[in-house]
């Protein structure tokens, strides 16, 4: 069932929802309004040619910060991993959607490509996985309003939160974009063919 404002406003209230800093007036009637930090991993194309998704990408891309007001540009037909400002967690018998926002989605601003999912037991910055299908380059602002996030119970808690060591937790608790952790889903053996 998904959340209405005043259901994401008593979870924030019992602490079955974090989201800081929590502003009021960023509640809509079923999310919560997120904003863009400043920090954005682009990969390097001038350099590399190829992704192997068993070898580790971090040396593929490089790191920018953007200050108050200096604009990042999202050209036609690039890809950027950024973060939402937010620190944004559930419990173990919630989960989290995150969505663009449907002013940015008109400028031809995606806001992730596959991963809009809050695991129960995560608590972290989110990952923006930015990419531009227009035509022409957009710029975004640090603080601005960027994606919005959805929240649903589950019919139960989880056996298992997100932040089990089981799990294989790649992304837990993160505060900066992180690279593709895929090489981490291989065996060893394969990884040390290369």
């Amino acid at each position: 069932m998904i959340l209405s404002d005043r259901d994401i406003r008593k979870y924030i209230e019992q602490g079955k929802i974090t989201i800081e800093p929590f502003l009021p007036e960023c509640v809509q009637p079923a999310s919560v309004d997120l904003h863009l930090d400043r920090t954005f991993l682009v990969f390097d194309t001038v350099n590399h040619y190829i992704i192997d998704v068993r070898q580790p990408v971090e040396g593929l891309m490089r790191r920018i910060v953007i200050e108050d007001e200096q604009p990042f540009i999202l050209h036609p037909g690039e890809f950027a991993l950024g973060l939402v400002k937010e620190i944004t967690g559930v419990g173990n018998d919630v989960v989290g959607r995150l969505e663009g926002k449907s002013s940015l989605g008109r400028l031809g601003i995606i806001i992730h490509a596959t991963a809009g999912y809050l695991d129960p037991g995560n608590r972290l910055q989110l990952t923006l996985e930015l990419s531009n299908v227009g035509k022409l380059p957009v710029k975004l602002y640090y603080g601005m309003p960027i994606a919005q996030i959805s929240f649903s119970t589950m019919t139960s808690a989880c056996e298992q939160p997100y932040n089990t060591g089981k799990l294989n937790s790649k992304y837990y608790g993160a505060r900066e974009p992180q690279a593709s952790q895929m090489w981490r889903n291989f065996p060893e053996k394969a990884q040390d063919n290369d």
